[in-house]
Formats: C-alpha cells, sequence, structure tokens
C-alpha cells in the first residue's frame, strides 16, 4: 500500500480583523497560485468581511467552517479532505486558539509549507499587553509577521522588541495606508562578544544566550563563557556532573521552565546543591547520557559563590 501523498499546508494566523481575510482573497484571485490545484480553505473564525468564491482565479476552491475548536479534529480534517478531494489547505485560523490544537490535530501527511501571522497594528500592543501567551503563540513560529494600518507616528522598535523575543528568525513587514510595505531592517547584534577570550553573559542575557546557542551551536563550539547560574545537584547525573541553569520565561509565568546545562567539573563533590555560581566554563557539543542525545557540555573551568540575579527568573525582554 503507497503512502499518503504530503498535504501542503499554508497557515494564515491573527487576531479578528487583522488582515488575514482580504490576504487570502487576493491570493485566490490570483491565477499564479489558483492554478487548477483543489484548494481546501479551512476557516477557524467569522470575521465581518466575508469570501467572494465568485472572483478566485478557479473554482477549484472549498470552504469548510470551524467555529468551535472542540470540532478541531483528525477525524474532521480527514473527512474534509476526503469531501473536497483537496491536494493542498489554506488555514484561516482563529487567533483564540492556541496552534497546539491545530498541530495536534493535523493528519500525519498534512506538512505546514508556509506560516503568515496577520496583525492589527492599532490593537496589537493592547493584545500583547493583555493576552501575550497567545501573542507569543502566533509568533514564535511564522515566518512573517505583517503589522498593518501602520502609520508614521508608530515606534517600530516596541513592535520589533516583541517580535524578537518570541523568534530571532520571523521577517517583519509593516504595511501602510494604501498598501506600501516597509520591511524591517533593525539589527538585532547580540548584547556580548563572541570573539572574547572569555565571553561574558549578563545576567539580563542568559534568556537569549540559551536560545541563541540552541538554534546556532556551532558558534560556540569550543568558547568559553562565563555567566551567572543556580547550580543543582541530581543522582542520576553521569559521575562527575551537575546541572547548571535559570528559570526562563518565554511569555508569561505559565511557561516558566529550568533552562538547564550539563556542567562536568572533578570537584563536583564541593559543589552545594541549589547554589548560585559565577560559572567559567568551555562548551563543547557532544553526546550525554543526561540529554539522551548531543548538545552543549560545559567543563567548568572555574566556580565562584555568587548572589542571585536581580532577577531571578530570566527573560527575552
Amino acid at each position: 500500500m503507497s503512502e499518503p501523498k504530503d498535504i501542503p499546508v499554508y497557515l494564515f494566523t491573527g487576531f479578528l480583523e487583522a488582515g488575514k481575510t482580504k490576504f487570502i482573497q487576493e491570493t485566490l484571485e490570483d491565477k499564479r497560485f489558483c492554478n487548477g490545484e483543489r484548494t481546501l480553505l479551512l476557516v477557524c473564525e467569522e470575521g465581518e468581511e466575508e469570501y467572494a468564491p465568485d472572483q478566485f482565479a478557479g473554482d477549484g476552491v472549498y470552504i469548510r467552517t470551524l467555529e468551535d475548536p472542540k470540532d478541531l479534529t483528525g477525524e474532521n480534517l480527514r473527512r474534509f479532505l476526503s469531501e473536497t478531494r483537496a491536494e493542498r489547505v489554506i488555514v484561516e485560523y482563529n487567533g483564540m486558539w492556541m496552534l497546539d490544537e491545530l498541530y495536534n490535530a493535523m493528519p500525519q501527511n498534512w506538512m505546514v509549507y508556509q506560516e503568515f501571522m496577520f496583525a492589527d497594528a492599532t490593537t496589537f500592543l493592547n493584545y500583547n499587553n493583555n493576552m501575550r501567551q497567545l501573542v507569543y503563540d502566533k509568533l514564535k513560529s511564522c515566518e512573517l509577521v505583517v503589522f498593518n494600518r501602520f502609520t508614521r507616528d508608530m515606534d517600530k522598535m516596541a513592535f520589533h522588541k516583541i517580535v524578537r523575543g518570541a523568534s530571532r528568525r520571523t521577517d517583519i513587514a509593516y504595511e501602510y495606508a494604501g498598501g506600501r510595505v516597509e520591511y524591517d531592517d533593525i539589527e538585532d547584534p547580540l548584547p556580548f562578544d563572541l570573539e572574547a577570550p572569555i565571553v561574558e553573559i549578563g545576567d539580563e542575557d542568559y534568556a537569549l544566550w540559551y536560545r541563541d546557542m540552541s538554534e546556532e551551536p556551532k558558534k560556540y563550539e569550543g568558547k568559553t563563557v562565563r555567566f551567572k547560574c543556580r547550580a543543582l545537584i541530581r543522582s542520576k547525573m553521569p559521575s562527575g556532573s551537575f546541572v547548571v541553569g535559570r528559570h526562563v520565561m518565554t511569555c508569561c509565568v505559565q511557561d516558566i521552565q529550568f533552562a538547564a546545562l550539563v556542567c562536568q567539573w572533578d570537584k563536583t563533590s564541593t559543589v552545594q546543591d541549589n547554589s548560585w555560581l559565577l560559572l567559567t566554563a568551555r562548551v563543547n557539543f557532544k553526546f550525554n547520557r543526561a540529554y539522551g542525545k548531543r548538545g552543549p557540555v560545559l567543563t567548568c573551568l572555574e566556580a565562584q559563590p555568587a548572589q542571585p540575579p536581580a532577577q531571578d527568573v530570566a527573560t527575552f525582554y
């Protein structure tokens, strides 16, 4: 029996009246996109703007609507695909639903090819202040975020910082009245010098450093770093090893996690559990049993007792 064909998914996220429907409508009116492929358009919210199927560039677009997240199930998605015999899927996703609800429901052969977020610049900062978890959920994996209804008196840096707090890879576009678009060109230099003999990681930069090291490990191979951390002694750790790290908050209190690293030292027996250290260590990426895979393994060069940082929990902004 042959494997099911991969179904490309084009995912559009954002909150109500953010411009998703308008963009998808224009995309489906474009003959370069609508070139005969059967398309399932899955609409997960009803806004003021409605689709005009008679203006689509082809007649192979089939709309299905889900108004309740409880209906977002693998069974329903497979049924929609079977009914329409679609070769690809466009999803207009409800901004009030977490993306994991969609990912967990998607059939195994559905592959997200592109993910865009649309945001109304006039309301985005309020959404972020009041519903940070939902905003972060949409920013963390999108390739591009478009801030429409942008005006000259708005501070790009305020928007830039929020996006970069979720992802350093997401492209940012600012759309003004009339359709003119400017792309974000604000540079994000790392707040520490990777070429220094000892890379000094400030207390406020731990979260950024930890994520950057996870995303681009080659940059840190063989580097010597110094940072403040909490030391944890765990019986299941390999001999001569202990855990170092800090609690990191990605978007809100509910998602605080301990961002841990394995540290090797022949004086591990002198380390006090749950103590704070100013650690100087060399970074190498290799297999370690504590990770169960390759990961950053620190070799302690020096460890000094330290006071906790002013802000115990590290953040990205």
